[in-house]
């Protein structure tokens, strides 16, 4: 597997962003059909399938990171982290995921559509 991070400006606060990205509600907006939570353990639905990932690092306005339960990588994990520009003040969201080589372009261009859905959400 390789790690590899995308970084997208969002015009949006950080509270409101956060809020889309750590719960199971706000998940559902854009991520999947349906999320829910059930303690540290998320369950992420799309067209019938399932997939169950567990929370493993939230830090308020600045970080969220899942780990996939059913990943053969115990080291792997996608998260969603924000930076702030210091001189134009734009907010990142900077997502950091992994994937097998063969697979990285294809990861990419579902998370693009997957912002792409999120920014709609926002009205960013």
């Amino acid at each position: 597997m390789i790690k590899y991070d995308l970084e997208y400006v969002i015009r949006a606060s950080q509270k409101v962003l956060f809020e889309r990205l750590s719960t199971s509600s706000g998940l559902s907006e854009w991520f999947a059909d349906n999320v829910n939570q059930k303690g540290k353990i998320y369950t992420f639905e799309w067209e019938g399938s399932e997939q169950k990932a567990e929370l493993i690092h939230k830090k308020e306005n600045q970080v969220v990171r899942f780990h996939w339960l059913d990943s053969e990588d115990d080291d792997s994990y996608f998260e969603f982290r924000f930076e702030i520009d210091a001189l134009t003040n734009d907010l990142s969201l900077i997502i950091t995921d992994f994937a097998d080589e063969d697979e990285i372009d294809e990861n990419m261009e579902l998370w693009d559509s997957q912002i792409s859905e999120l920014k709609h959400v926002l009205g960013a």
